[in-house]
């Protein structure tokens, strides 16, 4: 699975555009490790499939004279890899080399001499000192996903051990002089197509890379890649567009990203960075398709609450409200009137946005009856975390300014309001806010990948998450 893991992490292969990435990540050496032992095994498998050809021919054997023989049958039994390296290739990918393998298989064999003389039996074979050098070049396909491609190969077999079971002692001396050598040609022959199709093998999985990733019925990410890949002798790394777009039509926020460069972390496989700009990108598009507003009312505060949302508990701050609207439930529209705008500091990530309260009287007929309009300036901040292969969060209020913008009762005291609607955002607005934030938004992925020891600290204008990585089935 190595030919799977690792260009899977440069999935990010960009189309040649020039655009400042959203989104980073760096494939470090202990990551390109990882990729080496689980792909021993897929080379493996992929060595156990060659199909040795019969071998036939005639030679002159002192004293007997010329003897025809054949080696037919011949199954691959086992195929050892002791000895493997993966080194970068600055600039163009990653060579695999693969040292001091064996292989050991068995077949049929038989001989004529004499012109009437025949013996037969079966025999075990090892292949010895076994190299494979392959060089893989990494592209991009229209998609914006990656293509890898086997750029040279080059396969020698050192030597073949044959034990023969049944016949004469001479046998041996007629096939380790004149079989070894067409048997080693043989498989030379086979070896680097068959890694070149291990190489080929990969595209389809390359291809579940989620460069468009659904989020909602409003949104999805994009991760496409937007410059080459910086490949350097021990990181690889990527650049991504890391950008929310309204599902239905993608439309550009009236603001780019900012340049931002990873540190030289080397502790874990893979980090990533997630720029303000994608979390920006997010909050544009949900602010264009309206859906950042909610309208409260009595039935969503906690029974517990000594404060209700009606004409009698506001009336008691603002009394004009009882006069005109006695016994009357009331509603709240709280929606924000421009772009929230969010931004990273150190172990922080605050969330400040603008919006309006719209508070309406609810008639016996269900009509509504507007109250006043306030305008909310208010702060959040954000606990950030990796769920699954999601980046996740949670807000908690840090302060609020309300002004008067408009009142149908007459002048009032807004601050006398304040305690009202700070328990609003606490019991109501913030809690639906978590629970669309806790589902969390998805992260570049590919096939089955796991992220493992994920750890994700805040710095100056984007998030790094440092993690190891599993590939499951």
């Amino acid at each position: 699975m190595f030919l799977f893991f690792w260009p899977a992490l440069l999935a990010l292969i960009p189309l040649s555009i020039s655009v400042s990435p959203g989104v980073k990540v760096k494939l470090t050496q202990k990551g390109l490790e990882y990729g080496r032992q689980l792909g021993m095994a897929s080379v493996q498998q992929k060595l156990k499939t060659l199909k040795v050809p019969d071998i036939s021919g005639a030679e002159k054997v002192n004293p007997i004279g010329k003897v025809h023989y054949t080696l037919s049958n011949m199954k691959i039994m086992d195929v050892g890899l002791p000895q493997s390296e993966v080194d970068l290739v600055p600039g163009t990918g990653f060579r695999l080399a693969i040292g001091n393998a064996f292989i050991s298989m068995n077949g049929n064999w038989k001989v004529k001499y004499l012109r009437l003389m025949k013996d037969h039996g079966s025999f075990d074979l090892t292949v010895k000192g076994l190299t494979i050098t392959t060089s893989i070049a990494i592209n991009s396909d229209e998609t914006g996903r990656p293509t890898v491609s086997n750029l040279n190969c080059a396969a020698t077999v050192g030597s073949a051990s044959i034990k023969f079971h049944g016949g004469a002692s001479w046998l041996y001396n007629l096939f380790n002089k004149f079989i070894d050598k067409g048997l080693r040609k043989a498989l030379q022959q086979q070896i680097c197509p068959l890694v070149a199709d291990a190489v080929s093998d990969m595209n389809p999985k390359l291809k579940t890379l989620n460069v468009l990733a659904k989020v909602d019925q409003y949104a999805e990410i994009e991760y496409s890649m937007v410059s080459s890949p910086a490949v350097s002798t021990s990181s690889v790394d990527l650049s991504l567009k890391g950008e929310f777009y309204n599902i239905a039509k993608h439309q550009e926020p009236p603001f780019s990203p900012s340049a931002f460069a990873l540190p030289p972390e080397v502790n874990d496989m893979l980090y990533i960075g997630v720029s303000s700009f994608t979390a920006n990108s997010a909050a544009f598009v949900y602010s264009k398709a309206g859906v950042l507003s909610l309208y409260i009312t009595d039935d969503m505060i906690p029974q517990g609450s000594p404060i209700r949302l009606n004409t009698r508990t506001f009336g008691a701050f603002v009394p004009q409200i009882a006069k005109q609207f006695p016994g009357l439930l009331m509603k709240l529209l709280v929606k924000t009137v421009k772009n929230p705008v969010i931004t990273f500091e150190p172990n922080n990530v605050t969330i400040q946005t603008s919006g309006a309260v719209t508070a309406y009287a609810i008639q016996p007929n269900a009509t509504l009856t507007p109250l006043f309009v306030l305008n909310l300036d208010s702060s959040v901040s954000a606990r950030v975390f990796v769920s699954g292969m999601s980046l996740a969060g949670a807000v908690t209020l840090n302060k609020m300014d309300l002004t008067l913008g408009t009142s149908y009762v007459g002048e009032f005291q807004v601050r006398s309001l304040d305690n009202i609607f700070q328990m609003v955002l606490k019991l109501v607005v913030i809690p639906k806010l978590n629970a669309k934030l806790a589902k969390g938004y998805p992260l570049p992925t590919l096939g089955k990948m796991k992220l493992v020891n994920t750890q994700l600290q805040v710095l100056k204008d984007y998030m790094l998450i440092g993690t190891d990585v599993q590939f499951m089935g």
